[in-house]
């Protein structure tokens, strides 16, 4: 069984560089993690290495110190243009984090004492420092002129930013042909087919003669296995390390084997879909009395519903609390803000901090104070549970998570347990001084109706809220319909209608998924549609606008409806003579042309017949004429009965009028 910690770093059968080894036991790492003591040996020895272990189990320093360790050793000092190690993470927050940790390595790194300039400056020692080239406050273009101008070993960013930095403008300036060092950050999500085209251009332009270490908290053997030929490595040292557990079973003691920190307590708490929200305040409430928690994180499928929670919570959350929020959505400049002040912010018990996030701040990002991850949303894609968890119970440290799953989703749990992730069942949370009861017994919450009420106050003040909680909803059914293990989140089974009590909605949205739903326990909130306005004026001008618009056109809609009335009822009181004596002046006019078309014909010569042809051809155009008349008079009737044109224009054009 692998225990918390592995030796003292003096174990190692290469000592390590003193200033290192200081700076290691500075950051409180006084022993080694199994993986650090399994894998640093390994990657010093010029292995190539992939690593499976479970978050927080200390796989940054597993490939922070041998390449430090690999570039100080070199015999042959880098050319200002040539780079030594490459460092590929996921994501910008991962990439940042890695580099503040490589900075705090060579920030310590003692000045050398035999190499003075001429004016008695000490001089650096080597390596020069980093290049972080997925930093949001520079362009590819400033990382490459920041690159020949001061020199770099080390290079970490992420794939696209890599890329641009090797293969594009740098492509005639960076030099690869000397690097010592590959690593891929987070390797299953590096592989995935998203990083696919743009890892392998940037895996074919290295040299081969390199060492490569991929590293991740989960990497399946099919994972690992099919992709290791394309990441390029050779004959390759593979180091998982697990997790284990003891439990009571048959009178005697159960191994099992997790994938989650050996001193995190897992649970789960069963809700129905309008209690989602209760139960997230409940958590946070029962975790800052109980355990004195300070710091959640706190996932969500959606970035929408990361912006729409992150504006209604604060009236249904304890005074005093602190909420960031960050999503792929935000700027970068924005993502950085928001996870500096969490990371950074001194939480107490009575002024706690929660970060709601997406799966962005999901995998790799160390925050070693996180009491508690609360799942409000399973993640679309299993293999993300465990780095969520994983937020908390860093290095040693415990702590706690909570997943909230509807009375149909249960058997996620059976789910995760063929992972190795267990899950433990935590009672449904009530209000402060009620007893707990019989969790398959229980009713609706009859706090759920405060809740709404409290939320929809909220929105109430801000049409720009409503928008942004119906663009929330809609975009978290789309995520559900895309869950990967559908047999268990099924959209058809989800009570939608609950869950838009859960978000607060003023009303439905129009959505196919609403078409069937049962509204029995649905009422919309009492809200003049015309008056709720945007407190931002520019969004409220335009809003009037479009308003008064649309009441200007239904106002001439309307007249021209009156005017047609008016004109058919007119009609209408014609007097039917009218119209029969039309058609007898007619069939005369047709009698008259007849009898002079015969008188013409008995009384014209032989000699005349030309003209007598041509005059009957007259007649007969004319005969013509009137049919057609008539003809279209009969069209332009159906037109009237049909609603294609008014009564008005048909008797205008009739002469009736």
């Amino acid at each position: 069984m692998s225990t918390a910690f592995a030796g003292p770093w003096s174990s190692l059968p290469e000592p390590l560089t003193p200033w290192i080894l200081d700076v290691i036991e500075s950051m409180g790492h006084t022993r080694m993690t199994p993986v650090q003591a399994s894998t640093i040996p390994l990657f010093m020895k010029h292995k190539d290495v992939v690593v499976e272990a479970v978050t927080g189990s200390g796989k940054t320093l597993a490939f922070v110190i041998p390449v430090l360790e690999k570039l100080i050793r070199r015999e042959k000092k880098l050319r200002k243009t040539d780079i030594g190690a490459l460092i590929i993470s996921p994501t910008r927050e991962l990439a940042t984090q890695t580099h503040s940790i490589f900075s705090a390595f060579l920030s310590a790194q003692p000045l050398p004492q035999n190499h003075k300039n001429a004016d008695e400056t000490p001089t650096p020692e080597y390596p020069p420092p980093l290049l972080l080239v997925s930093s949001n406050q520079s362009s590819p273009a400033q990382d490459l002129e920041r690159f020949v101008s001061s020199g770099s070993d080390i290079i970490i960013g992420t794939p696209g930013r890599i890329e641009e930095f090797l293969l594009g403008k740098g492509r005639s300036v960076v030099n690869v042909k000397d690097l010592e060092v590959l690593v891929l950050d987070e390797a299953d999500r590096l592989l995935d087919l998203g990083f696919q085209a743009t890892l392998s251009k940037i895996l074919n332009h290295l040299p081969k003669q390199r060492r490569t270490g991929l590293f991740s908290a989960t990497m399946t053997d099919a994972d690992a296995i099919s992709e290791l030929v394309r990441a390029g490595l050779r004959n390759p040292a593979r180091v998982v390390v697990k997790v284990q557990s003891k439990r009571a079973g048959n009178q005697k003691q159960v191994i099992e084997e997790r994938r989650i920190p050996a001193n995190l307590q897992n649970f789960y708490i069963s809700c129905q879909a309008s209690e989602k929200t209760i139960q997230l305040a409940r958590i946070i409430s029962h975790e800052v009395q109980e355990h004195e928690s300070s710091q959640f994180i706190v996932y969500f499928a959606t970035g929408a519903c990361v912006d729409h929670f992150y504006d209604i919570l604060p009236p249904v959350l304890p005074p005093g609390v602190n909420i960031h929020s960050l999503h792929g959505h935000l700027t970068p400049s924005a993502r950085t803000r928001a996870l500096n002040a969490f990371s950074t912010s001194i939480c107490t018990p009575s002024s706690p901090s929660i970060l709601l996030c997406t799966d962005v701040a999901a995998r790799g990002l160390d925050i070693p104070n996180v009491d508690v991850v609360i799942q409000y949303d399973p993640p679309t894609d299993p293999k993300v549970f465990s780095h969520r968890c994983g937020r908390t119970a860093r290095a040693g440290r415990s702590g706690r998570a909570y997943t909230l799953l509807l009375d149909r989703e249960v058997g996620f749990v059976d789910f995760m347990n063929v992972r190795r992730i267990p899950l433990q069942k935590h009672h449904y949370l009530v209000k402060e001084g009620e007893k707990h009861g019989d969790d398959d017994l229980r009713t609706e919450d009859p706090d759920s109706g405060l809740f709404l009420k409290k939320i929809r106050k909220k929105l109430l003040t801000d049409r720009s809220l409503y928008d942004q909680a119906a663009k929330a909803f809609v975009s978290f059914i789309r995520a559900y319909s895309k869950h990967e293990a559908s047999y268990i989140f099924r959209v058809r089974d989800l009570d939608i209608v609950g869950l838009a009590s859960s978000f607060g909605l003023l009303r439905l949205p129009k959505m196919p998924e609403l078409k069937d739903a049962d509204r029995n326990n649905w009422t919309d909130a009492d809200v003049d549609w015309s008056s709720y306005a945007y407190l931002d004026k520019g969004q409220e001008a335009k809003r009037v606008a479009a308003l008064a618009a649309k009441s200007t056109e239904q106002s001439e809609k309307e007249q021209e409806q009156r005017r047609a009335q008016r004109a058919e009822q007119k009609n209408a009181n014609v007097p039917w003579s009218s119209k029969i004596k039309k058609q007898e002046e007619r069939e005369v006019r047709k009698e008259k042309k007849k009898r002079k078309r015969q008188w013409l014909k008995a009384q014209a010569p032989s000699g005349d017949a030309q003209i007598d042809s041509k005059r009957t051809e007259e007649d007969d155009d004319d005969d013509d004429d009137d049919w057609l008349e008539i003809a279209r008079e009969e069209r332009m009737a159906k037109k009237v009965r049909k609603g294609e044109i008014s009564k008005k224009t048909f008797n205008a054009e009739f002469g009736d009028l």
